[in-house]
């Protein structure tokens, strides 16, 4: 009888998680897929009007946060980063250049995916992040305590 009821509360969790679901995607059926990711011109995309979203370039007051400083060689900076990547629960790595890095985080119930990159321009001896949703209007604070503490990491790890 107990496997029975153990059946029965996985139905209802997983019910609730695909109505949920539906429900987001009926409710905001505009707000997709990050329309902008990568460097143009020299810089990170602008985040949207939503309250998901954080950037160290170019954001207005609701969006923006500092860079992180670094005070090693670039290419140092940049492994460094790659590796406490690595540790990020639920976090992969996509995309890397030699400037730039993408990468996806997922949420741990619903796996809502968060695009979040980094820039490290030749020119100055920081990395300019950015991280953003890409549904839902918003993200409870997930991003910006997301690269807080990437930034706190790097830190530790003395970059």
């Amino acid at each position: 009888m107990q496997y029975l009821k153990e059946i029965f509360q996985q139905i209802k969790k997983i019910t609730l998680t695909i109505l949920l679901t539906l429900m987001i995607t009926i409710i905001f059926p505009s707000i997709t897929w990050a329309s902008s990711l990568g460097i143009d011109n020299d810089h990170l995309a602008l985040c949207p009007a939503s309250n998901n979203c954080v950037v160290s370039q170019n954001g207005d007051a609701k969006h923006s946060i500092e860079p992180i400083v670094y005070h090693v060689d670039r290419d140092q900076a940049k492994e460094t980063l790659l590796k406490v990547l690595t540790v990020v629960p639920r976090t992969e790595v996509v995309e890397k250049t030699d400037n730039y890095i993408h990468a996806l985080s997922k949420s741990r119930i619903f796996k809502f995916i968060d695009d979040v990159e980094f820039y490290l321009p030749a020119d100055e001896s920081v990395i300019h992040i950015r991280s953003a949703s890409r549904v839902g209007e918003s993200d409870l604070g997930v991003n910006r305590r997301r690269m807080e503490q990437i930034r706190l990491a790097l830190q530790d790890l003395d970059i």
